[in-house]
């Protein structure tokens, strides 16, 4: 039995500390490892030479402020994580290690609202087709990233109610999942898992306080408080698409009228848009058009963006963050959609806080939601695997 506050079992405390530092950012310099733990940088030096010897990490040359560093990242052996993303239209699965590196990503065109059965039978296929293809030991796969677009309830784990989803609500995604692939499987919806990604990745690294809001066929909202991403105690949190922006406005699929979701989210505006345009209109080519010119779908991508610099500015008042990523296929409209997103927030938005935001298009496009559930899973998961070949014979590994 280990005694609490024994040296054995600090020694073990302070190899978490590291392995957890360096499996969130991905690779830190022993002098970053020391301040974001608060280890001194003796300590640091001597855990590194032990989780290095034991195979946990690696350690290369870089420089750090023009002096020679010593940058730390856990080993690619360490350990397999998977992504798995549902979209309305679309199934996408990544492979990635514990080292933030991407192995192979794979995507295939998919209705969700025909049977969550089905979905997962794909999802479950494509998986073991990346596997083979990447040639990995699936032993060494430690979790799973499930996105859905649609709020999980926190306490029950379940699917809630949503017309984007219609047949998948009441069900436990998390659930469906491992019991085909037989690893633990954490979940979350679509605009966190954006969120986590940007942060990773792509537009939101380096930043700790974010939002990634994300416009398809409906509106979302990914929060990223002080480096975690915030849910709420019922898991809605970011429900930007339905603030109120005209009380008199259309009914939205939340029973309410005048959401932002309903000026701004593809299955409002492209009615808008197909009697001059076309009935096969979709977002993406409205962006192409409005790109090349074309004034009607020039008009509403710059409305859809005052629109949403509206809720941004919201968001703004209330919790002041210093970095607005914006995803979905609006993003690629650049400042057609941003510089009225821009003006929004200038007009409705404390000074103060206006001043401080910076608002960009997300770098990933697509792909920023699979990687972000690959960044789920190296968020939620537990260190005591990894530290079981550091540690000695005679040392239990967490537990």
């Amino acid at each position: 039995m280990e005694t609490p506050g024994s040296q054995s079992s600090l020694h073990r405390a302070n190899l978490e500390r590291v392995v957890r530092a360096v499996r969130m950012a991905g690779s830190l310099t022993q002098a970053e490892i020391a301040r974001s733990t608060g280890l001194s940088a003796a300590t640091v030096s001597n855990i590194v030479r032990e989780l290095k010897d034991g195979g946990t990490v690696e350690v290369t040359p870089t420089s750090a402020g023009g002096r020679r560093a010593r940058s730390v990242s856990l080993s690619p052996e360490a350990g397999i994580v998977l992504g798995v993303d549902f979209g309305h239209t679309h199934l996408r699965v990544a492979v990635g290690n514990l080292a933030h590196q991407v192995l192979a990503e794979e995507s295939e065109p998919l209705d969700v609202d025909a049977s969550y059965v089905d979905g997962f039978g794909r999802a479950e296929a494509l998986v073991e087709r990346l596997i083979v293809t990447t040639g990995i030991d699936r032993k060494k796969v430690v979790g799973v990233g499930l996105g859905v677009p649609g709020p999980i309830d926190v306490e029950s784990g379940t699917l809630g109610s949503t017309a984007i989803l219609p047949g998948w609500t009441g069900i436990n995604p998390s659930d469906e999942l491992a019991a085909r692939l037989g690893v633990p499987v954490y979940v979350d919806n679509d605009a966190n898992l954006g969120a986590l990604g940007e942060m990773v990745w792509g537009s939101g690294r380096g930043v700790r306080d974010l939002a990634y809001i994300k416009v398809a066929s409906g509106v979302g909202s990914g929060l990223v408080i002080d480096g975690q991403i915030y849910r709420g105690p019922g898991g809605t949190a970011g429900e930007i698409g339905h603030i109120t922006i005209d009380e008199a406005g259309p009914v939205c699929r939340c029973g309410n009228r005048g959401c932002l979701e309903t000026f701004a989210a593809a299955r409002y505006v492209l009615p808008l848009l197909r009697p001059s345009h076309g009935g096969d209109l979709t977002m993406e080519r409205v962006v192409q058009l409005a790109r090349e010119g074309d004034p009607g779908c020039r008009r509403v991508v710059g409305d859809v963006g005052r629109h949403v610099g509206s809720g941004v500015a919201n968001l703004c008042n209330l919790l002041n963050p210093s970095r607005v990523v914006l995803g979905g296929d609006l993003a690629e409209a650049g400042e057609l959609v941003l510089a009225p997103i821009r003006e929004s927030v200038s007009r409705y938005a404390i000074p103060s806080a206006a001043r401080q935001l910076s608002v960009l298009p997300g770098a990933l496009g697509g792909r920023a939601e699979v990687l972000g559930a690959l960044a789920l899973v190296l968020n939620e998961m537990g260190d005591s695997t990894l530290l079981e070949s550091a540690l000695p014979a005679s040392t239990p590994a967490f537990t």
